[in-house]
């Protein structure tokens, strides 16, 4: 989601703009476009994934051990929208995209249900039966992920899959509490 510009109160699909605002949305672009066919002889699909909840590692590797030892909570305020999809349904839309001969464009990859952070935080510590409380201070982000990565973590997108939806693809995580149970299960 790194396309689309960072805020609280912004709500992004797949033709909003973005692309060109720091360094991880020019790197997006960039890679859109070197991906990009020319002519219009040969359908072309992107999609921008959000964080992808998987078992074994990505995101959620990280923050296991944290919120299993009850020391898990919302990154800095945790009002911030934290675009996420189940990596099984990353894969159907990928999938979709491959098969379905009207799907073209740009694809957002995130769940149709958008959660805060800190929805996210308590959600995830419910799954695990363990407490989300204990707030990650913006100071400890910054220094930790650096600026860029920082904004990117503290102020998110609330991005919706508007097109993925209208192209009739059929989500089998579309609620976070499912997708972290099957996730930690």
């Amino acid at each position: 989601m790194a396309y689309y510009q960072p805020s609280l109160t912004a709500e992004y699909d797949e033709d909003s703009p973005g692309g060109d605002f720091d360094f991880f949305s020019n790197l997006v672009t960039k890679w859109e476009a070197a991906a990009r066919l020319p002519g219009d002889s040969t359908r072309q699909v992107v999609v921008r994934s959000g964080v992808v909840l998987g078992r074994g590692g990505g995101a959620i590797g990280h923050m296991l051990l944290p919120f299993r030892l009850g020391l898990g909570g919302p990154i800095g305020s945790g009002q911030q929208f934290f675009p996420w999809i189940h990596i099984k349904d990353l894969a159907g839309i990928l999938t979709h995209a491959l098969e379905a001969n009207h799907v073209h464009g740009v694809l957002n990859g995130v769940a149709p249900s958008s959660a805060t952070n800190a929805e996210f935080a308590q959600t995830l510590g419910a799954a695990l039966g363990r407490p989300a409380f204990i707030p990650l201070p913006s100071t400890v982000v910054q220094a930790v992920f650096g600026r860029e990565r920082a904004i990117m973590l503290l102020e998110g997108q609330k991005v919706t899959p508007r097109r993925t939806l209208a192209t009739g693809y059929q989500y089998s995580f579309p609620e976070l509490g499912a997708a972290l149970k099957e996730v930690i299960a």
